[in-house]
């Protein structure tokens, strides 16, 4: 099993943000559609915005994790390097099932859709999901028009992308692969620097102790499926943010078939190891002993 290079630690902001686009970019060397897309993106002064209100109502005034530009570039690598793993397993991937493109198209769709996500976070929490539909529009139209000549084909990878937008809450629930990735890609993003914040800010309650519960999340080759999501916990409470947070968006997505999910606690973690290593059953949506 090689380990890729998506790692998710505990680290500063400016840390965590570099380590994210130099995976992103290294994941994209091959596809400069895809590279030209993100570096469109974050040099988008609309897209920069956005994730700045967006974060600011999400943690200052209800007391949430990172909703901002840290957060879609950590979700954004994860999602290229979820992608990378079905592509190189035989997965066939929706852009190219509906004939909107090929795999370089995929990687647009998204990386664009996962790192879009949480955009309407800037309006409301509540209703979220479509509001960044709404204010998507503008940003995807920019940058698409700048690589995709023809209409038909940047109008049909919009939809992949606004799908992947619109249901990565599982509110409605994902129907295409693309869709599925942002949507686990979002839930890997559960790591004690984004806890840390909410908690400091006073929003003190399940979801942000087990967020500190949780040490690293690594995207893995698996050995039965083509990913494995492998989370490190340094308490057992981190288990609750894996199963609601992660996990949810496995069981839900078009990806449960290719993903497996494996959290351990390593160290003494101060709970006399209630869990030591569970794994998420291959034909059962639930944990067993591993």
């Amino acid at each position: 099993m090689t380990e890729e290079r998506v790692v998710h630690v505990a680290s500063p902001k400016a840390k965590l943000y570099a380590e994210a686009d130099q995976a992103i970019r290294e994941h994209l060397k091959a596809f400069p559609k895809a590279l030209k897309a993100y570096e469109l993106l974050i040099q988008d002064p609309e897209a920069r915005a956005g994730w700045n209100m967006a974060n600011y109502l999400t943690m200052r005034k209800l007391g949430y994790n990172d909703h901002g530009r840290v957060h879609a570039l950590l979700t954004g690598a994860a999602s290229v390097a979820i992608l990378r793993l079905l592509s190189e397993a035989g997965v066939r991937l929706d852009t190219l099932e509906s004939g909107a493109g090929e795999l370089e198209d995929a990687y647009v769709v998204v990386l664009l859709s996962t790192m879009l996500h949480d955009l309407g976070n800037q309006v409301h929490r509540v209703g979220h999901e479509a509001f960044g539909v709404t204010l998507a529009l503008p940003i995807l139209n920019r940058i698409l028009e700048k690589i995709y000549p023809d209409p038909e084909q940047r109008t049909a990878l919009r939809a992949l992308i606004l799908h992947g937008i619109y249901s990565h809450d599982l509110n409605p629930e994902p129907l295409t692969l693309e869709a599925g990735i942002t949507a686990v890609a979002d839930g890997t993003d559960i790591t004690k620097g984004r806890g840390r914040k909410a908690f400091a800010l006073g929003s003190i309650d399940i979801h942000s102790i087990s967020a500190l519960a949780v040490d690293e999340v690594r995207i893995l080759k698996g050995e039965k499926v083509p990913v494995e999501i492998q989370v490190t916990m340094n308490n057992s409470a981190g288990i609750f943010q894996v199963e609601e947070t992660l996990t949810k968006k496995v069981l839900r997505s078009p990806l449960r078939p290719y993903v497996s999910v494996v959290a351990m606690t390593e160290g003494d973690g101060g709970d006399q190891r209630i869990v030591h290593r569970v794994r998420l059953h291959e034909s059962e949506d639930r944990f067993v002993l591993d």
